[in-house]
């Protein structure tokens, strides 16, 4: 019985370091991970226009809630790109839970993923992540395409805004790509 309580102490002592290794991760990528609730995700999508087949891809993904909302919801593709493992197996995890089939979770730097196919982006970064995408975005995302930033305004594309959500305590801006 003690051999059972050593074990148990030490993979929980384990999975708590690696659980605060990732978010540290995060963390220092730009990306901390701050989940929204449900209901404020079901309330922004709803302004997206998203239609079934189109290929939504979530940048900074965490947990996936946004990502899988909108493929339960709008039956669209998913793609949650983040960089922090952990997480993304999490996400993986509940998406399978839900069974969600068209929804898939990438360990990877936003910076590092195509985003030419895209017919929706979602993302809820920081201000200082949002600026260093300017020439990514630019150059990847064609016209046509939605994207949502939760949080904060994409200020490189003013010119794209098509409406605001507000919201507290963050609100939502809409961007369609010409």
């Amino acid at each position: 019985m003690q051999i059972i309580l050593i074990l148990f102490e030490l993979v929980f002592s384990a999975s708590i370091a690696i659980y605060a290794v990732s978010m540290l991760y995060s963390q220092l990528k730009g990306a901390p991970y701050v989940p929204s609730n449900q209901k404020e995700i079901e309330e922004l999508l709803k302004l997206a226009g998203l239609k079934p087949k189109q290929l939504m891809i979530e940048l900074g993904s965490g947990d996936g809630r946004v990502l899988r909302t909108a493929v339960k919801n709008y039956k669209v593709q998913g793609i949650g790109i983040d960089v922090n493992p952990v997480l993304n197996s999490w996400a993986t995890f509940l998406a399978k839970r839900q069974k969600l089939l068209n929804i898939k979770f990438i360990s990877k730097n936003i910076f590092d993923y195509d985003l030419s196919k895209a017919d929706a982006i979602y993302l809820f970064l920081m201000p200082e992540l949002i600026d260093k995408l300017e020439n990514k975005f630019n150059h990847e995302i064609r016209p046509k395409t939605i994207v949502i930033s939760h949080g904060f305004e994409i200020k490189f594309w003013k010119k794209y805004l098509i409406k605001k959500r507000d919201h507290k305590p963050f609100p939502t801006y809409y961007y369609l790509i010409t």
